[in-house]
């Protein structure tokens, strides 16, 4: 197993001819995540992690690809099959250690969103919050709390989030409730990272800072891609203009025996 090196990601492109996931695309083209293959000028197989993600792709039926999907770093992850050899493999690889689950995919259009229908959302937000948003100030308060991380967790610093990732943070006093961020940058867009903490959750937050991101990438000509981990993120989604597209399958990596 090879880890390419920066330039070098591109050359896999081939092997993720037409894959929708935009992580995917953050890594080909060079703006965040790992790749690695199992040769770094002809590539049969590859994988590509970016923060909980891990992409498989190509000959699934090869030494290499199972080295590939077995050597996963020792922390939480989806492993997203692109098909149901890849999926097989998975299994076999981390037969008890894996769980197989559902995801949802979300339409990929850019101009269904009404201007008028996001602004509703950020100004429905209680009056008891406001939207702030995350900045040099505010970037260590969301990296303090694990329900919060995901929102910069997977930028290099705070001056690379603020200089090419974009996020909304909801407040209530001091005490940070909420917000919607870049999960991941890729060229022209951003994979939505949405989440409330849940003693404020059901009061119009995640809904009011979502809008607030997509009214401030429309101003940066930034689409902002949604992918749902549950029904509830689904109907949220649709909420803001989004359309369903279709379920998709994952597994849950435990690497504990």
């Amino acid at each position: 197993m090879i880890i390419l090196q920066a330039g070098e990601q591109g050359r896999l492109a081939p092997l993720f001819k037409g894959a929708q996931a935009t992580p995917v695309w953050s890594c080909l083209q060079g703006y965040m995540g790992e790749a690695a293959a199992d040769d770094a000028v002809s590539p049969r197989c590859a994988r590509i992690l970016l923060g909980d993600f891990c992409y498989p792709a190509g000959d699934s039926g090869t030494a290499e690809a199972a080295e590939l999907i077995g050597s996963l770093p020792p922390r939480p992850l989806l492993a997203i099959p692109p098909d149901g050899e890849w999926a097989r493999l998975i299994e076999r690889v981390w037969t008890g250690r894996c769980r197989r689950i559902e995801r949802y995919a979300i339409k990929k259009e850019p101009d269904v969103f009404r201007h008028s229908r996001l602004e509703r959302l950020v100004e429905a937000l209680p009056g008891e919050y406001r939207l702030r948003p995350i900045d040099e100030t505010v970037y260590p308060v969301v990296l303090q709390e694990r329900w919060s991380r995901d929102f910069c967790s997977n930028f290099d610093s705070c001056e690379d989030f603020c200089r090419r990732g974009l996020g909304v943070a909801a407040f209530c006093g001091s005490e940070l409730v909420g917000g919607a961020s870049s999960y991941s940058v890729y060229r022209g867009g951003l994979e939505v990272e949405v989440d409330t903490k849940e003693t404020h959750r059901r009061r119009g937050i995640a809904a009011a800072c979502a809008a607030k991101l997509l009214l401030e990438c429309r101003k940066r000509g930034w689409y902002a891609s949604w992918d749902a981990a549950n029904w509830a993120s689904v109907r949220l989604a649709e909420k803001l203009g989004y359309h369903f597209d279709a379920p998709y399958p994952a597994y849950e990596i435990n690497h504990l025996p």
